[in-house]
């Protein structure tokens, strides 16, 4: 961390930065070697938030690369003896831990950009749903400039941009959703995904064309003419992959359908929209991987399709009719 970041042991905030990094990178180690991985609940949440403040206190030390792995390497070797399953689990850690922070790094990045445009009036609500901005680092930054920031009016939006995300349970959304379970949920954001996605393999023509999810996967009929390779087919899992690895936010607007059309919001064939539309985008609108018309409900950040390792997969993929395909796929 000395030869990182150019800083020496001894300076008063420089050797706090240090040990916490020292301190949360012991701990993520223990936690992964125990077959917990980042995520948005209970005890990946809490691995998760350790790397998120070491990665925070090595941009303060300067250090603007991937440097965590390294930390965890170095600690698993040196108490090889003591703690045989973090050296035996070193691989894995530094995956994970790699994974995490390039994630995260891109996050930081955005968000404190954004946050310095705030001078004194930080809005750590926006700051969260526009780029997944943790807020308890929001809060923690704010603390070490002196600005106070009231928390329980912040907990409130939050609470309320939840229910808005997953309004309307008692009905059937035209997006197909068969309820509204978690799982399913997660696979309305897994159908934006793959839609995005399919377009960028197959090109901008192609369009969904109906759909049907429930817990167990999700289906979607799209316009295409002829049956995708096996080489699509992989590329487009790998599209949909990676963006859910990228743990990027998933937004919700409400605008007009004008602006929303212009923006270039994919929406649903043959539909009749109101003047005032909600619009789903997985990350921020000016930089959004998908727009589209949208009801809801989806998750807060597409990290939360990965959780507890899953990766999307697509069993099928067949024709529906003349020029509509159809894929089944699931998140396994």
């Amino acid at each position: 961390l000395e030869e990182r970041s150019g800083k020496q042991y001894g300076d008063a905030d420089a050797t706090r930065s240090f040990r916490i990094i020292l301190d949360h990178m012991r701990a993520a180690s223990f936690f992964i070697s125990s077959g917990i991985r980042p995520g948005n609940s209970e005890q990946g949440y809490v691995l998760r938030r350790l790397i998120r403040r070491s990665i925070r206190e090595a941009d303060k030390l300067g250090i603007k690369d991937a440097v965590l792995a390294e930390v965890a390497e170095g600690f698993g070797a040196a108490y090889a003896d003591a703690y045989p399953f973090v050296q035996a689990a070193a691989e894995t850690i530094r995956e994970e831990l790699e994974k995490e922070e390039v994630q995260f790094r891109k996050t930081l990045v955005h968000g404190m950009k954004e946050l310095e445009k705030m001078g004194g009036a930080i809005d750590a609500f926006m700051l969260f749903t526009t780029y997944g901005f943790p807020v308890e680092l929001t809060e923690e930054i704010a603390k070490e400039r002196g600005i106070a920031l009231d928390m329980s009016a912040v907990q409130e939006k939050m609470e309320t941009h939840k229910n808005l995300s997953r309004e309307g349970a008692a009905q059937k959304f035209a997006g197909g959703l068969a309820d509204h379970a978690e799982q399913t949920v997660r696979y309305h954001t897994a159908h934006h995904l793959l839609l995005k996605a399919l377009q960028v393999v197959l090109g901008p023509d192609v369009h969904q064309r109906g759909s049907n999810i429930t817990s167990e996967r999700l289906r979607i009929d799209f316009s295409y003419g002829q049956k995708m390779t096996d080489e699509q087919k992989r590329e487009v899992e790998r599209i949909v992959n990676e963006k859910i690895a990228e743990a990027i936010p998933v937004v919700r607007t409400d605008m007009k359908k004008e602006e929303a059309e212009k923006l270039g919001a994919e929406h649903e064939f043959g539909a009749t929209y109101p003047e005032t539309v909600s619009v789903y985008s997985v990350g921020p609108l000016d930089s959004a991987f998908s727009i589209e018309f949208c009801g809801g409900p989806h998750v807060a950040n597409t990290s939360e399709l990965g959780e507890g390792g899953k990766h999307f997969k697509i069993l099928k993929e067949e024709a529906s009719s003349a020029g509509i395909r159809r894929i089944k796929a699931v998140l396994e």
